[in-house]
């Protein structure tokens, strides 16, 4: 399991840093991972696996009201580390979407709208069909345009 750590865990902590933009935090919800895995003992997961668990930990994060305010006193992300779409969202419209989708939603939000990943490949990463993702993305572009009407 160390060597998973040592090569996995700087990737998967600027991931949940990116989610989060909270660094602390990040490397807590990493660690925690990698301490779940070791005292469920049993396969060694790959990195799909790993990837996926750190994003639903961070949806989970997200979706905490205990976490909300400090979340929206943080400052916004980076420009340049979202898409032309994602920049239209605020962290509050984030929150409340994450609050409002079911998990495979949620999940799909966070890779294409924070990590900037294709449909294709977020097809590939959770096993779900291309179409089902269009579909997804389409749900969650009309929960957002009224949550900003509202």
């Amino acid at each position: 399991m160390n060597h998973l750590y040592q090569r996995y865990a700087p990737m998967l902590v600027r991931k949940a840093e990116r989610m989060l933009r909270h660094r602390e935090d990040a490397v807590d919800l990493v660690h925690t991972l990698f301490v779940d895995l070791l005292a469920q003992g049993g396969a060694v997961p790959d990195l799909p696996y790993l990837y996926r668990a750190v994003t639903n930990r961070c949806l989970n994060v997200l979706r905490d009201s205990r976490n909300r305010q400090r979340l929206l006193a943080t400052t916004p992300w980076p420009e340049h580390t979202l898409s032309e779409e994602a920049r239209m969202l605020t962290m509050e419209t984030l929150l409340t979407l994450v609050k409002r989708l079911d998990a495979r939603q949620a999940e799909v939000l966070a890779y294409y709208f924070l990590d900037d990943m294709t449909q294709d490949e977020i097809a590939e990463v959770t096993g779900i069909s291309r179409r089902t993702i269009v579909t997804d993305l389409q749900s969650i572009r009309e929960l957002a345009q009224k949550e900003a009407l509202s």
